[in-house]
């Protein structure tokens, strides 16, 4: 229980603060052990700082075998929960002792959810942010104020313009300070984090490189408020945001580690399985300079909140049996037994005892054992995974939603090609317009296409000759990083409608069942989207019913949990339980993956065999969609093409196959069974 020191600040008791210290230390020299567990009391102070909020507890699940107590949630929106209920009470703690909190604050996708939750909760139980001091922990240097990549603006229209902070208490590093007054002015930023008393919490996103903040790789601990360069996975990362790498601007400024590690509470967040290597070298890993967020693991009470694809490759996720005791479902067995066969190099059939008990499934041995018939069960599995006709051989009507007008294709376009060759009336729906992912040159191209076109054959040349000073003007005097105009975007939407469309017909799919949804929630003309509404989702379910499918396919990504993908698979899904609930027949829903990964081998469900012949014609349907050919506009991390990536994933599934010692295929797409639950 906190005491309260002559400034009116909580503190903790010596001897807590002695106790916390110890049992920090020991996580730092000694490694955690197998069979260690995090105390029921341990769980239920990550619901607050104090006690538990009603309910929220019961969606946290402690993770065992990390250095830094860490705690798993079944998806991102009651991890957003979790963390508002922890700053919404600490916030009310002390404003009931008369007492100011100071938070530091984060920009980017993976806080948002808890700042909405945070809103919610000021708009319907009153939680008050008159009493709160804000400070913002980074910002690009040599950017605008009004920039729309600015972490001062994000922050006012994310949280501050909606809740009753006052202004005199936002904090936020100028970008535009002059650079000879740069250290005076992060030596002033020190002073008045310090001057509020220090961080009463810190609530933290995690870089792909471990930064926190802008405290990149090979940060020092006692760092403090300072300019920095950006670190290239960084400016890699928030190129999207920018409209391409060579737009982000080379340095940043940013409240330093020392100011966060000496916070009284550290929350930090990590949603998506982009997170997960980084998640796992920060929390498995020892303590060390070239991960910043590892320093975490001394503080007295720094926790980890993580959604599943984030936890992912942590141990007490992927290899549970290896810390403690555990129960052997179905499920358990096919990922233990296929981990097996990748540890040991041997295929399924070849596994013997020794092989169980070299690698720690004694336990697996003993209750279902011998290896022979845990291998076979397996086996017998994933031999049922394989299935040339993936919608039946009687014929049905299947609809594809396309979050992007290539997802189609390049994730799936070797089942489209076999939904039409068994006769089936394949439908796609391209959910958004994806214009913002088109080059300027290629809108430039098109607007001049057009008016020549237009010119050749007299048709309304006057209109077509305005509309292209219109393209010309908007594009010179674009900056990196603007919006484009109304004009220019829809351009780039018609750009993006024919290429869809020409893919679609090359794999066989008939022109009156393609539907160009364009979901409002995507028309910002910014990377940053509005939340799917009613508008959108009334759009979805008008095409359910309307069709009448008797199997879809879902873009089913974990990545980015604000992403497109996992945005339009969540409105697919509500319209679903909607349904369901209605009493109405909802159809068999089929999830796919993306462009930049593919199911691990123990969560396919059905795979499906693609020859030679069917990896050529959707290798064409992939270059039907030129704007994204040979460089697109955010191409990622992978640097090659979306057809490369395709067909070495597709190449890849079935050499796994081969591996386990299942038939030899020359390429497998993979999908998994909706199983009702939230994605």
């Amino acid at each position: 229980m906190a005491a309260i020191d002559e400034t009116g600040k909580a503190y903790l008791p010596v001897t807590t603060i002695v106790l916390k210290a110890i049992r920090c230390v020991s996580r730092h020299y000694y490694p955690p052990r197998k069979n260690s567990r995090v105390s029921s009391t341990e769980l239920r102070s990550t619901a607050s700082v104090g006690s538990s909020p009603s309910g929220s507890a019961s969606r946290a699940r402690p993770i065992t075998g990390t250095h830094l107590p860490a705690f798993v949630f079944q998806t991102g929106k009651d991890l957003a929960l979790h963390a508002a209920q922890i700053i919404s009470r600490l916030i009310r703690e002390r404003s009931d002792l008369g007492q100011s909190t100071v938070l530091g604050l984060p920009t980017g996708s993976t806080p948002v959810g808890t700042y909405r939750e945070l809103i919610r909760l000021y708009d319907e139980q009153g939680l008050d942010f008159s009493n709160v001091i804000i400070f913002c922990l980074d910002e690009f240097y040599g950017i605008a104020k009004d920039n729309p990549q600015s972490h001062r603006l994000w922050l006012a229209e994310h949280f501050f313009n909606h809740v009753n902070v006052k202004q005199e208490n936002v904090h936020c590093l100028d970008s535009q300070v002059v650079a000879s007054d740069i250290e005076l002015h992060c030596r002033r930023y020190d002073d008045l984090i310090q001057g509020a008393g220090g961080f009463d919490l810190v609530l933290l996103g995690i870089g792909r490189n471990g930064h926190i903040g802008f405290n990149e790789p090979f940060s020092m601990r006692k760092s403090r408020t300072r300019l920095c360069t950006l670190d290239p996975i960084t400016r890699q990362g928030c190129a999207s945001d920018f409209f391409g790498e060579s737009n982000v601007p080379v340095q940043a400024l940013t409240v330093g580690l020392s100011p966060i590690l000496a916070a009284r509470h550290v929350l930090l967040l990590a949603l998506g399985e982009h997170k997960a290597a980084i998640v796992t070298e920060t929390l498995e890993g020892v303590i060390s300079d070239r991960v910043p967020a590892s320093y975490l693991q001394e503080h007295v009470d720094a926790r980890a909140l993580l959604d599943l694809p984030a936890a992912g490759l942590l141990t007490g996720i992927s290899m549970p049996w290896v810390l403690e005791k555990v129960e052997w479902d179905e499920a358990l067995i096919k990922r233990a037994v296929l981990w097996l066969c990748e540890r040991s190099g041997k295929s399924l059939l070849k596994l013997d005892d020794e092989d169980f008990r070299q690698h720690d499934l004694h336990q697996l041995l003993r209750h279902h054992g011998p290896a022979q018939r845990i291998a076979h069960r397996v086996f017998r599995w994933m031999q049922d995974t394989i299935e040339y006709h993936p919608a039946g051989k009687e014929k049905k009507t299947c609809l594809c939603f396309s979050p992007h007008p290539d997802d189609d294709v390049i994730s799936m376009g070797g089942t489209l090609i076999r939904l039409v060759e068994d006769g089936h009336r394949v439908h796609i729906a391209y959910m958004t317009s994806g214009n913002i992912a088109v080059f300027d040159h290629d809108a430039h191209r098109v607007a001049d296409l057009v008016t020549e076109y237009n010119r050749l054959f007299s048709i309304d040349q006057q209109k077509s000759v305005e509309v292209q000073q219109e393209v010309h003007a908007g594009l010179a005097n674009k900056v990196p990083g603007q919006p484009d105009h109304a004009t220019i975007l829809k351009i780039k939407s018609l750009i993006r409608w024919s290429e869809a469309r020409a893919g679609a017909l090359h794999v066989g799919c008939g022109a009156e069942d393609l539907h160009f949804l364009d979901l409002p929630f995507y028309r910002t003309g910014t990377i940053a989207k509005r939340p799917m509404g009613e508008d959108d989702t009334a759009i979805i379910r008008e095409l359910l019913e309307r069709v009448q499918p008797d199997q879809i396919y879902v873009a089913g990504d974990l990545a980015d949990p604000h992403g497109t993908h996992r945005v339009c698979a969540e409105a697919i899904l509500s319209v679903l339980g909607q349904l369901q609930r209605e009493g109405k027949p909802v159809p068999e829903v089929m999830l796919y993956r993306g462009a930049w990964q593919e199911y691990a081998l123990h969560e396919i469900e059905i795979a499906v065999p693609l020859s030679p012949s069917d990896i050529e014609l959707k290798r064409e349907a992939i270059f039907m969609h030129e704007s994204q050919k040979d460089e697109a506009l955010f191409p990622g991390s992978d640097p090659r093409e979306f057809w490369q990536r395709a067909e070495d994933r597709n190449k890849g599934t079935a050499d796994k196959y081969n591996q386990i010692g299942l038939p030899e295929f020359f390429a497998l797409e993979a999908f998994t069974r909706w199983n009702g639950n939230q994605i």
